[in-house]
């Protein structure tokens, strides 16, 4: 960058390019990821700015402002723990499969996960993935390996990333259990469960679509499936079979969000 004053041309330096951006910073203040209203939570953000440097070796990036941050209210603890299916079923291949939800979907999180899988923002996966790696962590839950479910490979280079590998990935170093990102794939394609309403449908229009990587052995493993949000429960219960028919001796799910209660059956 130059300045012309009479025949003279003065450089720019750095130092003085880096001052003035600073300057706008504070003219320009940092708007909301969640909300776009301006950003006020920046000095209370240092912890998940120094957990995000050493995960990701590098600035998150992420601005999130307080009422945001005080809107997200999780589930009760007593209340996290469900049975996976919303319907459980006859002969059911993983009977009892136990699902944790850390936050109901609606509100923030309601708002937050499409622009998360339609807007990009994998930052804000990121730190949701952090929210319930310290929420499992507190739960002192234990396991072989942390296992995403997985996208199409249609749709994950359409979206450029796994928005449930996001939020696995910092769950696993959170709680210390192995990220195994590749052990489970996509056998199949299947159509968007969130455009399918009835259960039924759902059910069928997962079925089978998963299966265990040749370069994986769980036999005799205890295995934790993590996915965004978790509806009828379809998705995970179907990766859960996968795994099991490969040999885990143990399956659990865990989802950021889910839209219904313990119904069926009396928390875990």
């Amino acid at each position: 960058m130059v300045s012309r004053h009479g025949n003279s041309i003065i450089s720019i330096s750095g130092e003085i390019r880096e001052a003035f951006k600073g300057a706008a910073d504070l003219i320009l203040p940092y708007r909301c990821a969640l909300c776009g209203d301006v950003s006020d939570s920046e000095d209370r953000f240092e912890n998940y700015d120094s957990l995000y440097r050493q995960l990701y070796g590098k600035d998150p990036g992420l601005h999130l402002c307080g009422k945001c941050l005080s809107d997200l209210v999780s589930t009760d603890e007593q209340g996290r723990w469900l049975l996976c299916l919303s319907n459980p079923v006859e002969n059911d291949p993983c009977p009892g499969l136990a699902l944790y939800l850390l936050f109901p979907y609606k509100g923030i999180i309601e708002r937050a996960v499409p622009k998360i899988k339609f807007g990009g923002q994998i930052g804000l996966a990121r730190f949701f993935g952090c929210v319930l790696g310290s929420a499992l962590f507190d739960v002192g839950l234990s396991a072989d390996l942390m296992v995403p479910v997985p996208l199409s490979q249609k749709r994950l280079e359409k979206r450029g990333f796994n928005q449930a590998s996001e939020i696995a990935y910092p769950v696993s170093k959170l709680t210390g259990i192995r990220f195994a990102e590749d052990c489970l794939i996509r056998i199949r394609d299947t159509k968007k469960q969130s455009e399918i309403t009835d259960k039924n449908l759902r059910a069928n229009n997962v079925s089978g679509a998963f299966g265990v990587s040749d370069l994986w052995d769980v036999t005799g493993m205890t295995v934790i499936i993590v996915d965004d949000v978790a509806t009828t429960g379809a998705t995970l219960h179907e990766a859960a079979a996968a795994l099991y028919k490969a040999g885990a001796a143990k399956v659990l799910c865990a989802a950021l969000a889910g839209n219904r209660s313990a119904k069926n059956a009396e928390p875990f």
